[in-house]
């Protein structure tokens, strides 16, 4: 092995070895754009050891900033003040009875190619969509009913459709209408609507977005590009940025505190609201035991929350309510289910639910199904995530205490997703769906409308498990526009989920962000929360098109 491909995998590894300039050396990356337009925003992506150029915002593979940079959505719900932002539309109306909406488009936005934004694109978005995604089974059509109405009829009442319209990202109907197989497509050189859309310098380990010639907000682009960074992994990204190599670091960093900001306290920031989707450990519902409701139950009162956050996420988590919801839906919680003991640590409780279920200890203290087989399983988790690798080893820690053995499972996340969407997997750490009511987070979780079989991809209710009441009642949910008959219905249907316990809820995941404003000015903070300050939302663009350069 030569010494430049020792360092070439080195810096795959983690990044952590010299600077990010001679990462980019190691890449064969120039820099002559950058030295060209100014300071590139610098952004780490510490979950990608390489990057391939695929922009194909229908792919789940897609490069980094497809969704925040280069494709935009009608609209923009904020999460963080739960606001929305009119985007690519300028004004919606629903009908009163629920059954179509209709959205406005705005007359000055073009593609970066120069073709103008017409209704045609967004049916060509959701015809290319639905072919390759699916999705949308209450939409029966799509009609541009002139050049900047578009108007969206469904098969039922639909009332939380808004922001599921709203925020699916529009592509150009000039483009995708003529490509054969819009799922395998890599999209390598963009038409988008979005800030940036240039593709520069692309290489392994980095690339550069640099500003659409014709963008709408052409005023609002103060930055001169945006520079992305390849990292396997959390340490060599948390390096870039204690090191000061990047301008903004949306990763975990243990003790960020002293390890970042105390570094510049002057210029560096973090701000960690918690809204992002539930993070749970999930467990396959197909497999025994984790088809028993009175496992999953049992399990759960196993874990410690309060040190899966404070040890595992460094204490910049709080552990879940027994809704599974997080911080941005109180007023929709019921108080009798907000009573459940089901996410309390209580050991005793958990060894005697298990004991009643049948799974119990033999002369070695290991517990057994009720078949008398071996109780043992794994828990996945990407081999870049040490938050929650750091989550799943509590969790195996809290099963041994009472006599359930478990390992930790940790290939490359790219392994792990595909075994969650083809539904391999035994159990795991993961996502939650959300949205903008509780109505996505439950449907996610308990529709029957959102189980696929094993061995055909899914991406949500990886867990596969549906409950017909619980769908009924979502369904009632979705058909009405008043708020306090849905909250009504929320309650019932959280009380499905405590019965039926389809995931087991951890902590409300974190929107990790941090920054230093050295080089760029304009950041969201909490006093100030026009977008939370995570790279893999929606809410991006409003930074891209808020920062400035410093003067």
């Amino acid at each position: 092995m030569s010494p430049i491909t020792l360092s070439r995998r080195q810096a795959l590894a983690g990044g952590a070895i010299g600077s990010v300039a001679a990462l980019l050396a190691l890449a064969g990356c120039s820099t002559d754009s950058a030295e060209s337009a100014g300071r590139l925003l610098t952004i780490p992506r510490e979950d990608m050891g390489t990057f391939t150029r695929n922009f194909n915002p229908f792919s789940p593979n897609s490069a980094p900033m497809t969704a925040q940079a280069i494709y935009e959505p009608m609209l923009i719900f904020n999460a963080v003040r739960g606001d929305t932002v009119p985007w690519l539309a300028e004004s919606w109306e629903a009908a009163e009875d629920g059954m179509s909406m209709t959205f406005h488009l705005r007359e000055d936005v073009t593609w970066s190619d120069g073709n103008p934004l017409v209704a045609q694109d967004v049916v060509t978005t959701f015809d290319v969509q639905l072919k390759t995604l699916g999705g949308y089974d209450y939409l029966d059509t799509v009609t541009a009913e002139d050049d900047h109405t578009v108007v969206f009829t469904f098969s039922r009442a639909y009332s939380v459709a808004l922001y599921e319209l709203g925020q699916q990202l529009v592509t150009p109907d000039h483009v995708w209408s003529k490509i054969d197989d819009p799922a395998k497509d890599t999209n390598e050189n963009p038409v988008g609507t979005g800030p940036f859309t240039e593709i520069a310098n692309f290489q392994a380990q980095s690339f550069d977005l640099m500003p659409n010639p014709t963008y709408w907000q052409k005023d609002k682009v103060k930055i001169p590009g945006i520079r992305m960074l390849a990292f396997a992994g959390n340490d060599g990204a948390n390096l870039a940025a204690i090191n000061g190599d990047v301008d903004w670091a949306p990763q975990y960093m243990a003790d960020i505190q002293t390890a970042y900001v105390d570094k510049d306290s002057e210029h560096r920031h973090y701000w960690f609201p918690g809204i992002g989707s539930t993070i749970q450990w999930t467990l396959n519902t197909t497999k025994a035991p984790f088809n028993d409701p009175a496992f999953r139950k049992a399990v759960s009162q196993v874990v410690d929350r309060e040190a899966v956050c404070q040890t595992g996420m460094s204490g910049y988590a709080s552990p879940v309510d027994p809704t599974g919801m997080g911080e941005g839906f109180a007023d929709w919680k019921d108080p009798e289910a907000l009573a459940s003991p089901l996410c309390t640590y209580d050991v005793s409780a958990a060894e005697k639910a298990l004991d009643e279920a049948g799974y119990t200890k033999g002369a070695d203290g290991r517990r057994s199904n009720p078949d008398g087989s071996e109780l043992s399983f794994s828990i996945s988790v990407g081999s870049t995530s040490s938050d929650w690798l750091s989550v799943a080893q509590i969790i195996v820690q809290n099963l041994a205490d009472v006599g359930i053995t478990a390992t930790v499972d940790s290939p490359d996340w790219s392994e792990v997703t595909s075994s969650l969407e083809n539904g391999s997997f035994d159990t795991a750490v993961c996502w939650s769906s959300v949205g903008a009511t509780p109505y996505t987070y439950y449907q996610s979780a308990m529709s029957v409308d959102k189980v696929k079989p094993v061995g055909e991809q899914t991406f949500e209710n990886y867990h596969r498990f549906g409950d017909q009441e619980a769908t009924e009642l979502l369904g009632q949910f979705a058909a009405t526009f008043d708020e306090d008959e849905q909250k009504e219905i929320c309650k019932q249907i959280q009380a499905r989920f405590l019965e039926t316990w389809p995931v087991i809820p951890l902590f409300p995941g974190p929107e990790w962000g941090a920054y230093t404003d050295v080089n760029f000015t304009g950041w969201p903070t909490e006093e100030d929360a026009y977008a939370s300050l995570s790279t893999r939302s929606t809410t991006t663009v409003l930074i891209l098109t808020s920062l400035e350069p410093r003067a």
